[in-house]
């Protein structure tokens, strides 16, 4: 049996389509980010799981039963709402039992829940203080263990770190992602960030226009993405556009870029003449700044020179001319290094196996000024 299970869902707010045949199946115990930029539909459906929203078409299951017509209180999942959503006149304690009490928990039940999950989210001694005496993140703990204090079914987080600055946003990810392992909770996690669906969930399923483009283990859909959209949400890409224009064995073949950039890449099932976009991630380059001419080995290497250093404290990008004009990021690690001058010669180098091969779709590019 699933945890949450949609099928066909479509929600319509008058002529917008904000979930156009929403299809998942959501297993036990599993942590799941919905991914995807805002106004694709992801809020929308995290409501429609909590019983906010009725589709108008389509089934939404939980625990094996069909949901029409269950109230959000009847349903047994637990929402951490974006702004947290804490009552302003409720100690700390208070708000992580009123979930509780709303529920007919046994009043003998609830002072012990209530110190287990603030142990849970180091909050052990914040009992008696109001959210007015808290920072954001520890605001956003109290949330969460307001919503684990009912013993949830299904964990729902919308955007839960969006309203924290970068720092503690970092270190909260990685705090919450062992919290969630530790209760083994099913967990959605609604996020427009890449790093953050990555880190917490081991499934990510990427929705656009209220569809989904792709749905995987995180380590799948950015390495083996199925189309530009979802390449270019999952991260940094340099692309070419061009076509292959000869084989070189089973699964090799030779691709030319429009503007005259020639290498080697990989793809199954391709013919010559093919016309494709090649995406190359900017870790996947190596810049290199001496080599020998007669280097060999099965990498490409492409002569160019540098246009831009960005100094980022802990990388170093580097955007890299070709002689065709056409400008690639390479990203790396800042081992105290000199940065490169612009205009120093270069050559890039990147395997090619790690070249994505996707079908062409004109006019969609990513340029840099």
């Amino acid at each position: 049996m699933s945890a949450v299970e949609l099928r066909d869902v479509v929600k319509r707010f008058g002529s917008v389509t904000a979930v156009d045949g929403l299809s998942f199946t959501i297993r036990i115990g599993q942590c799941v980010s919905l991914l995807g930029p805002s106004g694709c539909g992801k809020t929308t459906t995290l409501r429609l799981i909590a019983g906010f929203e009725t589709p108008d078409r389509g089934i939404v299951r939980i625990g094996g039963r069909d949901m029409p017509g269950r109230r959000p209180y009847e349903r047994n999942v637990g929402l951490v709402f974006q702004d947290y959503a804490l009552f302003p006149h409720m100690t700390v304690e208070e708000n992580v039992a009123y979930g509780m009490r709303q529920r007919g928990v046994a009043r003998s039940e609830i002072p012990g829940r209530v110190r287990k999950r603030l142990e849970e989210v180091r909050l052990a001694g914040f009992e008696r203080r109001r959210p007015s005496q808290l920072s954001g993140g520890e605001q956003q703990r109290v949330a969460l263990a307001r919503a684990l204090a009912t013993e949830p079914d299904v964990l729902l987080l919308d955007e839960p770190l969006s309203n924290l600055d970068a720092k503690l946003r970092q270190e909260l990810r990685l705090e919450l992602r062992a919290l969630l392992q530790s209760v083994g909770t099913t967990t959605i996690v609604v996020t427009h960030d890449q790093e953050e669906a990555i880190t917490l969930s081991e499934h990510v399923i990427i929705v656009n226009r209220g569809r989904i483009e792709q749905q995987g283990p995180p380590d799948e859909v950015y390495g083996r993405p199925r189309n530009r959209f979802v390449a270019e949400f999952m991260g940094r890409t340099n692309w070419f556009t061009g076509r292959l224009t000869q084989t070189a064995g089973p699964g090799l073949w030779r691709f030319e870029s429009e503007g005259k950039t020639v290498f080697a890449v990989t793809h199954d099932g391709g013919r010559e003449g093919l016309g494709v976009d090649v995406a190359v991630r900017p870790e996947r380059i190596t810049v290199e700044r001496a080599w020998s001419a007669d280097a060999t080995g099965g990498d490409n290497r492409l002569a160019g020179e540098i246009s831009m250093v960005e100094y980022l404290g802990a990388d170093l990008h580097y955007w890299v001319r070709l002689p065709s004009g056409e400008r690639i990021l390479a990203v790396e690690k800042n081992v105290g290094q000199p940065l490169d001058a612009a205009g120093t010669p270069v050559r890039i180098r990147f395997e090619r196996g790690g070249c994505i091969v996707l079908p062409a779709s004109p006019g969609h590019r990513e340029g840099r000024p």
